[in-house]
């Protein structure tokens, strides 16, 4: 049976759809001052006027080598800047899992 059939048949998320998760969750811990600042990297925030989107918008560092591509903050911005602002802006960590995942509940990503 192939991968993608399997994971199917056991309804359950991909590898891909738990990493992405387990980044913005992670991202969500950072923005909400739960680690350490010392030991984080924090990405910048986006100074924006508009009102659509979330209030945490970060920006995204151009990279001069092509690892760097991939470092989380660079890899997460994208997908953190698409959430909607009920969704980021959550009290506790609690909440936000369940919010997350309602929210994905129709998109593509899973």
């Amino acid at each position: 049976m192939a991968y993608i059939d399997h994971i199917k048949s056991l309804k359950m998320p991909t590898s891909h759809y738990r990493q992405v998760r387990g980044d913005m969750i992670e991202m969500y811990k950072i923005l909400s001052g739960n680690y350490d600042t010392c030991v984080t990297a924090r990405g910048t925030r986006e100074h924006s006027y508009t009102m659509t989107g979330n209030d945490l918008k970060l920006q995204k560092n151009s990279t001069k080598y092509y690892l760097r591509k991939f470092f989380f903050i660079n890899r997460v911005v994208n997908i953190w800047n698409s959430l909607p602002k009920d969704v980021v802006l959550c009290d506790t960590g609690n909440k936000f899992k369940p919010y997350l995942d309602k929210y994905w509940q129709y998109q593509d990503i899973v």
